[in-house]
């Protein structure tokens, strides 16, 4: 089980990190718990010196005699392993941060979108699952492509369809199939679909289906291709 410690100076993010964490681990089946939330310098450097932690949330501008990145310098002369996810509104000390083998950087406020994307890669760096993952507008928005179900166009706006959530930006169809995978096709003028999470096609009404019970339209006109490109990919015969 993956032990993780947040230290904020504000009490009321503490409580919002420790509820968006215990949600995302709940959500993603994830064996990890909250060992120690604290305002508190001292509690904090006691509990890692005496419990193993494996992710510190740590806020660098902190109302203390020392800032976060003096407290990660301590932590690391004593754990090499621990990956830092430092927290705060300053931009300027970003880079001042990945100097400790941060793993990622926060800029407050803190979302609880942003958190979840972080915490997912965190994972699957630990569990070294390699992943691709799609950056989808400014404000640094990644998803993991094998989780997209469909891309769908209205207007100006694309909705990326995950197994978990919709993500929603303004964008081109154009612009988003540059940066696909030959696995994202156009199947309507509306849609692109990943086709390795299509579990059946019914060609006469037209409709794809997806594993969570979600489907999409075929667009005549793209019939024959997305066929031969699910033959081609080995989804049907």
């Amino acid at each position: 089980m993956l032990n993780f410690v947040i230290c904020d100076d504000n009490l009321n993010i503490l409580d919002k990190f420790a509820k968006i964490l215990e949600g995302i681990f709940a959500e993603h089946h994830y064996d990890a718990k909250i060992g120690l939330k604290t305002d508190d310098i001292d509690e904090l450097l006691n509990y890692i010196n005496n419990n193993k932690t494996d992710v510190l949330i740590l806020d660098i501008n902190l109302k203390s005699d020392k800032t976060g990145l003096e407290i990660a310098s301590k932590v690391r002369e004593k754990n090499k392993n621990t990956y830092f996810i430092f927290t705060t509104a300053h931009l300027e000390y970003a880079m001042m941060a990945y100097k400790f083998k941060t793993f990622d950087y926060l800029a407050k406020p803190v979302t609880a979108d942003r958190l979840e994307e972080t915490i997912i890669r965190l994972f699957d760096d630990i569990h070294g699952i390699p992943k691709k993952y799609l950056k989808i507008d400014n404000k640094k928005t990644i998803i993991d492509e094998s989780e997209i179900l469909y891309i769908k166009r209205d207007g100006m706006k694309l909705t990326f369809h995950t197994k978990s959530r919709d993500y929603q930006t303004y964008s081109s169809f154009n612009k988003v199939q540059n940066i696909l995978p030959d696995n994202f096709i156009r199947t309507h003028k509306s849609y692109i679909v990943n086709i390795n999470n299509i579990v059946n096609l019914d060609p006469v009404a037209n409709l794809i289906y997806f594993d969570n019970g979600t489907t999409c339209d075929i667009g005549p006109k793209y019939k024959n291709n997305l066929i031969e490109e699910v033959k081609k990919h080995g989804h049907i015969q």
